[in-house]
């Protein structure tokens, strides 16, 4: 692939995570050259979905990037000349640190019992700073390296990487057809906490409560190639800039959504639903219909505070928490509006609290009751949406294709070229390098956070309802001052993200300490470990955790780029995924960065409409649809897209 790549392009971007994804879909759309490489095998970056024998191998990758060494300069030194100078890259990611994995669900005899082994002899295996023996090979399943990434993209329009088979990260075509003929499975084997008869069949004799299915690791890992799991977690307000910029590209045609259904509140060491509509309002039980007049009256102030500012004009200055209890609001409802509306930390600013109520309330109504959308398949899939625009207009992608580095003219003191690992030299007008491809000697001066990260796989949903699919967020309060809320995100089987009879649970906060100090006494309050549960006579019972992982992720997004040291005019840099709710930070660094490079153009702007298109001599005609360039083919509208009231549909205006 390298020895037939063009040797000068108008802009090289490295990495494939969103940001870096829009800028190459803008850059492309705009007219101009773009090669897009990733050194990783999949798309996304820290942005990417996994199945679940994929997660296993991107924690081994984990594992080796944190052993291996960066010694491979001397192989591209000889190439730079007399009158360059050189800025290495990196060649591994150590953006991601303190990974645990905990197996608490049961294994099946006889089935792939060696391939679990190392979990299953002890449950609580944990690698401190990077994965060992928790995931030796043999834990993964034989699915590990088959397909690229999901969904798959038509063969004109799907980028062009380096030949060499992926690693698994999801398979929407696949995942459909396995879930049409999957069954019911009800295992009958446990776990008791490494006894020896562990395998032993175990008869149920709790008459009075319904029977909870039993999900064990090796039905896990059979069914694996049904889970889509995020790296990091977000969700997309439905009046926010991603949902905006989906819609005016008219990228949303590649990519189908869910509504949300309920937000969550946890309060006093229960889950509560939070009313969002004023139908919800008045129809909950949670609320006395004093409160529910309370509600309704603030909240309807909120949507236009701007207009009243002497109702707030002495708190501007204060907490948002205080602020509330001058509004003669209840604890409950004050509890409500600070962590399940506004979601905001108990120190926000009286002004941002309202905003961001006010943010809230405008978002729902508009594809469904609740302000958010989640992307079928995951997260993972928004980017590639991106990546396929940019291949559509003629961009070019080549996955485990490293740069080594950059070249600088010492002259004019702008890159003028990169070198990739097989010795080529392209040109280019500009590059934009994603945050943890640059060297230690470039990121010296910078102070980076970090995401405290929980993914965890369980069999009931923290909240019960007539229906089990439910997608669900919840925010839980810190528990003693200084702390940071917890936001938590479970997703049900029909967003094609977990198997039948799962539920897959997102954890995300600003790290304190590792993932698992900062998330697991939330993990506690809310979940029970399969191997506890069986014995937990409490009533209602909690939801049993199958599954765990903990990490921490390296959050860039507050880094300036004079914090970065020699990076030449021409060379721009995005940051990874940040610690909020929804993907504003990335659209907006992409948008920002598209206009200083190419002030005045229009950012992702729709498509052409086929019949508009001109082609070669204004004295004829366009052809017949279907018989012209991939233009036509990939372009057309998309008829027939209607609003998110049924399962994973298209995005509308």
């Amino acid at each position: 692939m390298a020895d037939s790549l063009p040797t000068e392009f108008d802009v090289i971007i490295i990495g494939t995570g969103l940001p870096e994804s829009i800028l190459a879909a803008a850059c492309s759309r705009s007219g101009q050259r773009v090669l897009h490489v990733d050194s990783r095998s999949y798309y996304g970056g820290n942005w990417a979905s996994f199945t679940f024998s994929g997660l296993l191998s991107w924690l081994k990758e984990c594992e080796q990037d944190s052993e291996a060494g960066d010694n491979s300069t001397a192989a591209w030194q000889n190439l730079i000349q007399d009158t360059e100078e050189a800025i290495a890259l990196r060649g591994k990611d150590d953006t991601i640190q303190h990974v645990e994995v905990f197996c608490y669900a049961s294994e099946d005899t006889g089935d792939s019992a060696e391939e679990i082994d190392a979990l299953q002899k002890n449950p609580s295996l944990v690698a401190s700073s990077t994965l060992t023996k928790p995931l030796d090979p043999a834990c993964l399943s034989e699915e590990t390296h088959s397909d690229s990434t999901s969904p798959e993209m038509p063969a004109k329009d799907t980028p062009q990487h380096d030949g060499e088979i992926l690693p698994e990260v999801t398979n929407r075509e696949e995942t459909e057809v396995k879930e049409k003929d999957c069954g019911e499975k009800t295992c009958i084997h446990t776990v008791s906490d490494g006894a020896e008869d562990e395998n032993k069949p175990v008869v149920e004799d709790n008459v009075g409560q319904p029977k909870r299915n039993r999900i064990t690791y090796s039905q896990i890992v059979k069914e694996g190639r049904r889970f889509n799991i995020d790296l990091v977690s977000k969700l997309l307000y439905s009046q926010g800039s991603l949902i905006d910029l989906l819609i005016k590209s008219n990228v949303s045609r590649y990519a189908e959504f869910k509504n949300v259904t309920r937000i969550l509140a946890f309060r006093e060491g229960k889950v509560e639903q939070v009313p969002c509509s004023r139908a919800d309002v008045f129809n909950s039980k949670e609320l006395t219909m004093v409160e529910k007049r309370m509600l309704m009256k603030f909240l309807t102030f909120c949507l236009d505070y701007e207009q009243h500012p002497g109702e707030y004009q002495d708190f501007t200055q204060r907490p948002f928490s205080e602020y509330l209890k001058t509004q003669k609001l209840t604890p409950n409802l004050r509890h409500f509006i600070l962590h399940s509306i506004a979601m905001t930390e108990p120190s926000c600013l009286t002004v941002d609290g309202l905003k961001a109520t006010k943010h809230f309330l405008q978002c729902l109504g508009r594809y469904g009751n609740t302000p958010f959308l989640f992307p079928l398949y995951g997260q993972g899939e928004i980017p590639q949406c991106f990546c396929r625009m940019c291949a559509v207009f003629g961009g070019i992608y080549c996955l485990r294709h490293r740069v080594q580095c950059l070249v600088v003219d010492k002259a004019s003191g702008r890159c003028e070229a990169a070198i990739d690992h097989f010795g080529q030299r392209i040109s280019a007008k500009y590059f934009i390098v994603e945050d943890s491809y640059l060297c230690e000697d470039t990121c010296a001066g910078v102070q980076y956070e970090q995401i405290s990260r929980a993914v965890l796989i369980t069999d009931q949903s923290v909240l019960k309802a007539d229906s089990d699919q439910q997608i669900s967020m919840l925010t839980v309060p810190p528990a003693e001052p200084g702390a940071r809320a917890v936001r938590v995100a479970e997703l049900c089987s029909s967003t094609m993200t977990c198997m039948k009879d799962t539920y897959l649970v997102h954890l995300t906060c600003p790290s304190a300490s590792t993932a698992r100090e900062d998330l697991e006494p939330v993990v506690q309050k809310l979940f029970t470990p399969y191997a506890e549960a069986e014995t937990d006579e409490g009533d209602p019972p909690k939801p049993r955790l199958l599954w765990a992982l903990y990490f921490n992720m390296r959050d860039s997004s507050g880094v300036s780029r004079s914090s970065y040291h020699g990076l030449p005019s021409n060379v721009y840099v995005c940051s990874g995924p940040d610690c909020g709710l929804g993907n504003e930070h990335a659209v907006k660094l992409a948008e920002t960065l598209f206009q200083q490079i190419f002030p005045g153009e229009d950012f992702c702007p729709p498509p052409p409409n086929p019949e508009d298109i001109i082609f070669d001599g204004d004295d004829k005609q366009p052809e017949a649809p279907g018989t012209n360039t991939l233009i036509v083919a990939k372009l057309e509208s998309s008829e027939g897209s209607q609003n998110l009231d049924g399962p994973g549909q298209h995005l509308q205006n």
